[in-house]
């Protein structure tokens, strides 16, 4: 047996089907001697009583807020606005450490409380690679619904799926006509994800990656029907789209997927939109003439929910079971103390105190 107490958190985004843990995968942190407690989620791909039967002591929803104090707080997506203190550790992604909109005042809380955050972004190895993560499926579905809104095809409101189902729509019909596509931050899992989807709609995209964005030629870039951004960029480059090229009467570029979304970061290599898009309304028109649509939606995986939380709950199902061992949670913790003391915070000490 172990102390080790995992408390799975109700998502508060209504369109965030996902879970980082399975329930296959939580049969086997329960038979390794892991307290798990899940929270009730209607709309959680599976049901609450799949973790039930798998050994999971059932929770309402939010009520990780009275959890006891070792109970490690496991989720996906942002957090609600309450309480102002956090006082357990959380893993999910925070989207803290770029300088996002919001993400002192977020800090501030775990300051506050005494909690912190383990940010699954920042859950890497020694060389600094991702050890979990949804790229793959991210970029996947980044470019699909970039292959269908080119298409004609897209349509509102966008609802979860199945993989098999997808790749029925992105199959090339006939009278679909030819395109070009551009997948940037190919080599990475987001950009292999949008090869996936491409070479079931048929299209050969080019691929560019490290080496073609140093010296960007952004008339090459302007000169594809569709862009496939899978860029995570962790230092400031030059942007690859600005405002005037927007405007560039040569531009031939008519469907933007930004599949990274770092919109309000110094970090966006796409500093041209201001704003993600949503499932009700997943494209947004940059230019009226001739048409630029952009598609940005930041949670594109939970199209997928099945397949996606899968692939993600496998990968991280070995790094809970070393939670409070291994050397990659405790890189975590580093990360959440150093840019807590970047920004001045101090043990039990809000944002609104210090400011």
């Amino acid at each position: 047996m172990t102390d080790r107490h995992l408390w799975l958190r109700h998502e508060v985004r209504s369109t965030e089907r996902r879970t980082p843990v399975v329930p296959a995968d939580a049969r086997r942190l329960v038979a390794a001697g892991t307290a798990l407690t899940v929270e009730e989620s209607p709309q959680r791909i599976f049901p609450v009583e799949e973790y039930e039967a798998a050994g999971a002591r059932v929770a309402p929803a939010g009520s990780w807020v009275s959890a006891p104090p070792d109970a490690v707080v496991l989720g996906l997506k942002e957090l609600p606005d309450a309480p102002a203190r956090l006082s357990h550790r959380h893993i999910y992604f925070g989207h803290a450490y770029k300088r996002q909109p919001g993400a002192a005042d977020l800090l501030g809380r775990f300051a506050a409380g005494g909690g912190a955050l383990l940010d699954l972004e920042y859950l890497v190895d020694d060389d600094g690679r991702r050890l979990a993560a949804f790229g793959y499926w991210a970029g996947y579905l980044g470019a699909a619904l970039a292959v269908l809104q080119q298409r004609g095809r897209l349509t509102a409101p966008l609802t979860p799926t199945s993989k098999k189902e997808l790749d029925e729509t992105l199959r090339p019909a006939p009278g679909d006509e030819d395109f070009t596509a551009l997948v940037v931050g190919a080599r990475g899992r987001s950009g292999r994800g949008a090869q996936g989807a491409f070479a079931v709609a048929g299209v050969e995209p080019v691929r560019w990656d490290l080496v073609d964005t140093r010296d960007l030629d952004r008339g090459a870039l302007l000169a594809h029907d569709v862009m496939v951004n899978a860029v995570l960029a962790t230092t400031p480059v030059p942007p690859f789209l600005r405002e005037q090229d927007l405007d560039d009467p040569a531009r031939r570029l008519r469907t933007l997927s930004d599949v990274t979304c770092d919109v309000g970061s110094p970090l966006n290599v796409l500093p041209v939109y201001d704003r993600t898009t949503e499932w009700a309304g997943p494209v947004r028109r940059l230019r009226a003439e001739p048409p630029l649509d952009l598609i940005a939606i930041d949670n594109l995986p939970s199209l997928l929910p099945r397949e996606s939380s899968t692939d993600f709950s496998a990968a991280l199902l070995p790094l809970l079971l070393e939670y409070g061992v291994g050397t990659a949670w405790a890189r975590c913790l580093d990360r959440f103390h150093a840019t807590c003391a970047e920004l001045g915070f101090k043990e039990g000490e809000s944002g609104d105190e210090r400011r």
